[in-house]
């Protein structure tokens, strides 16, 4: 039994980790990288056609994004996660090829411009978003699943998304049993919609997050979210201005049109209380069409006091969907004060550049941002007070006034992570520390020996761990990202996957008939012929 940490060791995104057990190979999550990371990850240890199985805590990229990816290199393995979580990676990781397709087409568009770049190909297609969806097996919370004789998991709703889960795992190998307990994102307690995280009481080996392990979220009372956004509208209403609100299309946006009818249904908007939404997000708002649809298995009581009414928490009159490219550029001819909610929620891409665009310069108006905006993001520049920002070719003067929500977070601060693991009844063997930032983790993890009592260690990516001795077999250093020239062409790379994919087949074959496998070995020689002429 080995665990090899991959991703999100010592940074926050790409989070990625590998079980060998029982004869299978595992990966618990296969995030995808984002923003600026800066260690190296490790490859995994195994061609990606030889994985045989995912287990999956939610449906956010840095935890989902490169399934597509996996897909396009041979693996043809079954995803395990929540039901919750099947149905938003079904929307999610098309919207992440189709996001990839988009890049390639415009450095491609580029390179025609320039002489010697090359043409590149998409890091995964649709296809490949299609392929790995078709291989999801979605779970119910709080039932042991058989995944093989001497391997069981289960999933705890964990609070932090729909679906978000931690993921017991039960491994078995000769007269050795062993557990380990993957937390995912630990949520923030008191959230609006879904429910509180539940705890875990046992454990041999913990892997858990530390995103805020060196914060806390508020200090003494819990902010006013409806009544701080109902008096931002009111302000702006009063100066005839929009609020232009760039929200993550999935969680983000489904909270704020929670507070909006609870807005609504008091009357705290006296300036047109009869003010209209617009969500300008295709993707938000399939997502809030899963919300919807797991009412009865994700949302927390209050919520669900509003469903046994017959009030749907997340619609109320005024409320305007814009699907269509055509039903986006009219929201910007209606003078009328309005708010308007668009991804993306970092202003990097997306519809919200145009809504800014028309917004930014009019001093009436009120960008307001309700979640994290990370470093040399447009969202960030604009907090940190940029008088000037370039949009679609055009310099646009930042007149609008600029604020923030703040308080609003999916995920556990420090209390709420040290108020989960605290919650085992039985200390674990060892407590692995991952998915925060560098000092984040080495500080966590000193946290949790000195002050808990915790055997708690933060590896880097590489580290390899005996399960059976609980031993640090490999410990891997950091090493620091480089730029690295390009050796072979994309396309070349997808060969080279199909051909590891290849090889995977012939491996799993073995032990059929002989008359099957000189067929195969027949077919296998007639393609090589062919290419070899």
């Amino acid at each position: 039994m080995k665990l090899t940490f991959v991703g999100a060791d010592h940074q926050v995104t790409g989070s990625c980790h590998f079980v060998q057990a029982c004869g299978k190979n595992i990966l618990v999550d296969c995030g995808m990288q984002q923003g600026a990371n800066p260690y190296e990850c490790c490859e995994i240890p195994v061609d990606e056609a030889l994985i045989d199985y995912v287990f999956l805590t939610h449906a956010h990229v840095d935890h989902s994004g490169n399934l597509p990816l996996l897909y396009a290199k041979g693996f043809r393995g079954l995803v395990f996660t929540t039901e919750a979580s099947a149905d938003l990676c079904s929307i999610m990781l098309r919207d992440c090829a189709h996001i990839q397709m988009q890049e390639a087409e415009w450095k491609n568009r580029k390179a025609k411009r320039s002489s010697g770049l090359q043409p590149v190909e998409p890091a995964y297609t649709m296809e490949d978003a299609d392929g790995v969806i078709k291989r999801l097996v979605p779970c119910e919370y709080n039932k042991t699943i058989e995944i093989s004789e001497n391997i069981h998991i289960r999933f705890t709703d964990v609070g932090h998304l729909l679906g978000s889960a931690s993921i017991e795992v039960w491994l078995k190998e000769g007269d050795v049993s062993r557990k380990i307990v993957f937390s995912g994102d630990i949520g923030n307690k008191n959230q609006p919609l879904i429910k509180d995280p539940i705890y875990t009481d046992e454990a041999d080996y913990v892997v858990m997050e530390a995103t805020y392990g060196n914060r806390y979220h508020a200090v003494g009372e819990k902010p006013g979210y409806v009544s701080d956004l109902a008096e931002i509208i009111n302000n702006t209403f009063k100066k005839g201005g929009n609020v232009v609100i760039p929200s993550f299309a999935v969680g983000r946006t489904q909270e704020i049109l929670y507070f909006l009818r609870k807005i609504k249904e008091d009357n705290l908007v006296t300036e047109n209380p009869y003010f209209e939404v617009y969500v300008d997000s295709p993707l938000a708002v399939e997502a809030t069409g899963v919300f919807q649809k797991n009412i009865y298995t994700c949302f927390d009581e209050e919520a669900m006091e509003l469903v046994r009414k017959g009030i749907n928490p997340l619609n109320f009159q005024g409320l305007k969907l814009a699907i269509t490219s055509e039903e986006s550029k009219e929201i910007n001819f209606d003078e009328t004060p309005k708010v308007i909610i668009s991804a993306s929620g970092m202003c990097e891409a997306g519809r919200i550049r145009h809504h800014l665009k028309h917004n930014l310069w009019r001093q009436e108006c009120t960008i307001l941002f309700v979640g994290y905006q990370a470093v040399g993001t447009l969202g960030r520049a604009l907090i940190e007070g940029v008088d000037e920002v370039k949009l679609f070719g055009e310099e646009v003067e930042v007149r609008a006034a600029i604020r923030q929500l703040p308080g609003l977070s999916g995920h556990a601060d420090k209390a709420g992570l040290i108020e989960w693991i605290n919650a085992f009844e039985k200390k674990p063997s060892r407590v692995f520390i991952v998915h925060g930032d560098d000092t984040n983790c080495t500080s966590f993890a000193d946290c949790l020996n000195n002050e808990y009592g915790h055997d708690a260690y933060a590896p880097y990516s590489g580290t390899r761990i005996d399960l059976i001795t609980g031993a640090t077999e490999y410990e891997a250093s950091p090493v620091a990202v480089k730029k690295r020239a390009r050796s072979v062409s994309d396309v070349f790379a997808r060969l080279l996957a199909a051909g590891q994919r290849l090889l995977a087949v012939i491996y799993k074959n073995e032990g059929r008939a002989n008359k099957d496998l000189a067929k195969f070995a027949d077919q296998v020689n007639s393609l090589a012929d062919k290419w070899e002429a």
